[in-house]
């Protein structure tokens, strides 16, 4: 059967040749496999900014689900910058731009960089003056060669009337130049008249191998930008809206200041407003926050509360003995998506009050970790492999005849966790079986992945502790066979344990 298929049926499925023959989802919601309630949940909560708690084992598309939301989120409409405040510099200022205002100034932005030329394109006198032309030889060479390459004299030269010691004085003051110096002028200033008769300054300055032509509008834009220098960009419009920030520090979570050996000093510090960092929380305003493991926190939980409550949190020094300790930044906006993910075993670690404003804000999920076996998974199985290969990027696709090993090997670890005529959804590790077996085809030059290269792979990816127990006949006398004479005498573990019915460990 010819041309792409969906993973809606099983029949039609069976009948390409490959996983690379199978159409993957434009929604990345929908490459989320199983787990129904919970995608249609985060398709609410897409659409009405609602929390989401996920619950359940790892490996389960938990953290997928988060980035699919973030996918599923219209664009960040605002920019979030930090100003000077001249009169109180440890109380800097804070500016939030719409998306007109920051696309307004990035206009200004391009109209203020005026025209990239050749400094051939430009008059002679100017390319001189710029340190671009040699005026013994006539030919251009880079600021920085203060002798010209191509005669070997200095471009400090001053011509026929220059002074008969000139080579002598130039070689002195090129020899007191400190490294880095470049020959010429910054900058070059001259007019030209318009053509209704007025007259318009026109600025060249070196911009590299390049010499940059300045108007008048060129100019005036830049003076513009000029005005807005003592600002500093905290969180960009254009920004990834998802943000991940699992086992987060303090000042990773909630932002800091810098510390600034100087103390913030005019003249040899840096400013305060330039100082400040924002945290995982102000960087996913208007988008998501996501947390697994978010009962590792601790006492943290609590200030995430105060941010979902107030949807702003300020922003200050956390280190006393810092510079940044006295600077604050008062109501910076936080307005995220919280989706945050744990085992079952961990529920009673998160806050209750935070529990509470997800509940009275969101959905509490507890993820599936089987489907059932029936086609239409079977299926979505397909589609899976066709995802990871993709994800890789760097092994082949399988053959419909390698995805039903990967079938029957989610037959049988669904299984294993005690849910009979099922496929796991524990997908991670099923995951680490496909690229496992890809590494097989790679290194065979094989076009596509195997069912015989899933069973191969299926041995070498066993957990370490499988591999003991059929090297040793059981985990305790792989324990004991590591361990030396010496390490047998102090450790208290081995003689608890040396007498143990070898049972308890198979």
């Amino acid at each position: 059967m010819k041309g792409k298929k969906a993973a809606d049926s099983w029949e039609e499925i069976k009948g390409v040749e490959s996983t690379g023959d199978i159409i993957i989802p434009s929604d990345p919601l929908d490459r989320v496999l199983g787990q129904e309630e919970a995608i249609h949940l985060a398709k609410i909560a897409a659409i009405q900014r609602r929390h989401l708690l996920l619950v359940g084992p790892p490996g389960t598309g938990k953290s997928m689900i988060a980035r699919a939301l973030s996918m599923n989120l219209p664009k960040p409409k605002e920019e979030i910058r930090i100003v000077k405040n001249p009169e109180n510099p440890e109380r800097p200022f804070l500016e939030v731009l719409d998306e007109s205002q920051v696309n307004d100034e990035d206009s200004i932005r391009a109209e203020s960089v005026g025209k990239l030329l050749r400094p051939e394109d430009v008059q002679r006198n100017i390319a001189e003056r710029l340190g671009y032309l040699c005026k013994n030889c006539g030919k251009y060479s880079l600021p920085a060669d203060t002798t010209c390459p191509f005669c070997s004299k200095s471009k400090m030269d001053t011509g026929p009337n220059s002074n008969p010691f000139g080579d002598l004085l130039s070689g002195m003051l090129e020899a007191a130049m400190p490294q880095g110096v470049t020959t010429g002028r910054e900058r070059v200033h001259t007019t030209r008249t318009l053509p209704d008769g007025t007259e318009e300054m026109i600025i060249f300055e070196r911009a590299g191998d390049r010499i940059r032509q300045l108007d008048s509008k060129a100019l005036e834009k830049r003076n513009q930008l000029n005005k807005k220098s003592n600002q500093k960009v905290l969180v960009k419009l254009n920004r990834n809206p998802f943000v991940l920030a699992t086992g987060a520090s303090e000042t990773e979570l909630l932002g800091d200041v810098r510390h600034d050996p100087y103390g913030g000093h005019e003249k040899l510090g840096s400013p305060a407003y330039e100082r400040v960092t924002a945290g995982s929380i102000h960087e996913a305003h208007e988008g998501i926050l996501f947390i697994d493991e978010i009962s590792h926190l601790g006492n943290l939980q609590r200030y995430i509360l105060t941010a979902m409550q107030e949807k702003k949190f300020p922003i200050v020094g956390h280190n006393p003995q810092s510079a940044g300790a006295s600077v604050k930044v008062e109501d910076v906006p936080c307005d995220f998506i919280l989706v945050a993910a744990c085992n079952i075993q961990d529920l009673e670690n998160i806050l209750s009050p935070l529990r509470s404003r997800i509940i009275g804000g969101g959905y509490e999920i507890l993820v599936d970790t089987a489907m059932p076996d029936n086609p239409r998974n079977r299926a979505k199985y397909a589609q899976f492999v066709a995802q990871e290969v993709l994800m890789d990027g760097h092994i082949p696709h399988a053959t419909i005849e390698a995805v039903e090993a990967i079938i029957a090997e989610g037959r049988h670890r669904a299984k294993s966790d005690n849910q009979p005529n099922a496929l796991t959804l524990r997908l991670r590790e099923l995951g680490g079986l496909i690229r496992a077996a890809g590494d097989i085809a790679v290194m065979e030059n094989a076009p596509l992945i195997t069912a015989n290269m899933i069973r191969e792979a299926r041995k070498r990816s066993r957990p370490v502790e499988d591999q003991i127990k059929e090297r040793y006949g059981s985990y305790m006398k792989g324990v004991s066979k590591d361990v030396s004479g010496a390490q047998k005498e102090k450790s208290q573990y081995y003689f608890e344990n040396e007498h143990l019915d070898d049972q308890m460990f198979n």
